[in-house]
């Protein structure tokens, strides 16, 4: 009885004590400007712990959001994004869970609106969702577009491959409209304009890409905005994601060399 009290309070002891030493480390150290984060592994939480649903899975992730911003912008990240549902998940998931997730999703942005100074932005394509969570991530948006603080983008309804498509579209039809021809479009055409009608068109590109629950695949996330991006995969599911977890993943980063092709 003695061993069993002192272990939960000495586990505690020693895991602020190695949070501190993290901390402490990163001091001075080149952090990332940009941090992405495939938020991964709700369901298996949830299906793991016997629950009756995956939603309660994915309300368990949600509880970790705000949690996990607060890291990065304590730390002293500037934009941080958010993998919360693909465009591959509308398709291929079932209509009730996927109704409990937009609700989930619509209440994350509500509440991150009203969050410190972060300013809010859905980066991903509109169609396939519900009016609802429509109008709770345009609310999000445009109440948070003047603040200065953590830029907190929520990739919903979100495809790689998508999103460069639409780039191209959006290239094409302007160029059309200011009668441009096909040829002087071929002139024009660079890596730099296409990366200005991203959905994240002005934003800097992820430095570090975090993936959580052990998957080590992209998954049609920011392919393009990754093509030099450093990458760390963490074996617990997001709703167990630990600070320390975190801290370890930027001080990785800080201890690789970024060659750029060099």
């Amino acid at each position: 009885m003695k061993n069993r009290r002192r272990t939960p309070l000495a586990g505690g002891v020693l895991y602020g004590l190695y949070q501190r030493r993290l901390r402490r480390e990163l001091e001075g150290a080149e952090l990332p400007h940009h941090v992405a984060m495939i938020v991964d592994g709700n369901r298996r939480w949830a299906k793991l712990r016997m629950l009756e649903t995956a939603a309660h899975g994915h309300r368990a992730g949600a509880a970790k959001i705000s949690e996990f911003l607060t890291w990065c912008d304590d730390l002293g990240i500037r934009v941080v994004t958010l993998y919360l549902l693909s465009a591959d998940n509308l398709g291929n998931r079932a209509s009730d869970e996927l109704t409990e997730l937009f609700g989930i999703i619509g209440d994350v942005a509500d509440e991150l609106s009203r969050q410190r100074d972060w300013r809010v932005q859905h980066v991903g394509s509109t169609d396939d969702l519900p009016p609802s969570l429509r109008e709770s991530l345009s609310r999000a948006q445009t109440s948070t577009a003047d603040r200065g603080g953590l830029h907190v983008n929520l990739a919903v309804g979100y495809g790689g491959r998508r999103e460069i498509a639409d780039a191209m579209r959006s290239i094409v039809r302007e160029h059309d409209a200011a009668g441009g021809t096909l040829d002087a479009l071929a002139e024009v055409l660079t890596p730099e304009l296409i990366a200005q009608h991203l959905y994240t068109g002005g934003q800097p590109d992820p430095d570090l890409v975090i993936r959580t629950s052990g998957e080590q695949r992209l998954s049609d996330f920011m392919l393009w905005q990754s093509a030099h991006s450093e990458f760390y995969f963490v074996e617990a599911f997001y709703p167990d994601l630990r600070e320390v977890d975190f801290l370890r993943a930027v001080r990785d980063f800080a201890l690789r060399h970024r060659r750029y092709g060099s």
